[in-house]
């Protein structure tokens, strides 16, 4: 799946989908993508603890919904007929930021968890996306294009705001573009996507880098000539989970948090996009094409037991957990 330039044709996930579809049984069968369950024991899906926020467009356009993480008590927050995506949660579970277009542009909104008091925090023309907020919930990140470059092209930046939405900051103050903001659990560092950086052969392709919270040191920590975009963070900060698309198809990866250890665990034919960690670490939700339409699935952190948790026609993508 390439990056997605557009916010809404599949809610902005920055990667247009090239052709998939579930091929032939993966020849590993350590995850379900090749693995036959006939006879095995049911498989251990993340117990309804765990809240999944995501974005659906299965009742004609694209809505946040909550459900448990088995995939049970599914139930719409925003109810709009505008664009609403890039779910959030506050850290104290109380608030979810997200993104709408419902004031004619993309700005930054924030609701209770039941869907109520929404708020527009960003309040300006230019387009804004990719929140997350900070450990302590007292900042959010995101991603804007209200600042050109010098020649006038648009140019994508990281910001921080209080979590009222004032004080916006300006983190990245680069000519390239910057999306998918993660800040780290002990919220010292942020992790993203920028395009900044050519391959050797003068090609320009998303890398996922790593800066201090105040903007400051910003390293390449993926460094693959491919594309690789929308990190996030694990729980416990050693590892970072993202998407990769190395393989003629994007494929979820985990790495070290210092860019080590670079391992795809989803192997699958079909694309998968859009890695959240449960929060014990334990488990990784994803989105994948593999059904034919965007499904949102569970497995487990090493990529075995990949299990389809939303099962509708319609598609649900861009998941962010929380414990309840």
């Amino acid at each position: 799946m390439k990056l997605f330039e557009s916010s809404l044709a599949l809610i902005g996930i920055l990667c247009a989908v090239i052709c998939f579809g579930c091929g032939d049984d993966d020849d590993d069968d350590s995850n379900n993508g090749g693995e036959d369950l006939a006879g095995l024991p049911p498989p251990q899906i993340q117990t309804p603890q765990t809240q999944i926020a995501f974005v659906s467009n299965r009742e004609d356009n694209n809505e946040i919904f909550v459900m448990d993480a088995d995939g049970s008590n599914v139930v719409n927050l925003t109810k709009n007929e505008a664009g609403d995506s890039y779910p959030s949660w506050s850290p104290d579970k109380t608030q979810i930021a997200f993104v709408s277009n419902r004031e004619n542009n993309f700005e930054i909104f924030v609701m209770d968890a039941d869907g109520t008091n929404v708020v527009n925090l960003t309040k300006n023309e230019a387009e804004d996306r990719d929140p997350d907020w900070s450990p302590n919930g007292g900042r959010l990140v995101f991603s804007s294009n209200r600042e050109e470059n010098e020649d006038g092209s648009a140019n994508w930046e990281l910001y921080m705001m209080n979590a009222d939405g004032t004080n916006v900051i300006n983190l990245t103050k680069h000519p390239a573009n910057e999306y998918h903001p993660d800040w780290s659990p002990d919220g010292t560092q942020i992790a993203f996507s920028s395009n900044r950086e050519e391959n050797e052969d003068g090609s320009v392709n998303w890398e996922v880098f790593v800066m201090n919270a105040d903007g400051t040191k910003q390293v390449n920590i993926s460094r693959h000539p491919e594309n690789d975009y929308r990190p996030d963070w694990s729980p416990n900060g050693t590892q970072i989970v993202f998407e990769a698309y190395r393989e003629d198809k994007s494929e979820i990866y985990v790495m070290n948090a210092d860019g080590t250890s670079q391992t795809n665990v989803t192997k699958h034919p079909a694309a998968d996009a859009d890695p959240a960690w449960s929060p014990d670490g334990k488990q990784i939700a994803f989105t994948s094409r593999r059904e034919g339409n965007w499904e949102l699935y569970m497995m487990n952190a090493d990529g075995t037991r990949q299990i389809n948790i939303t099962n509708n026609p319609g598609d649900d993508f861009l998941p962010a957990l929380i414990r309840k």
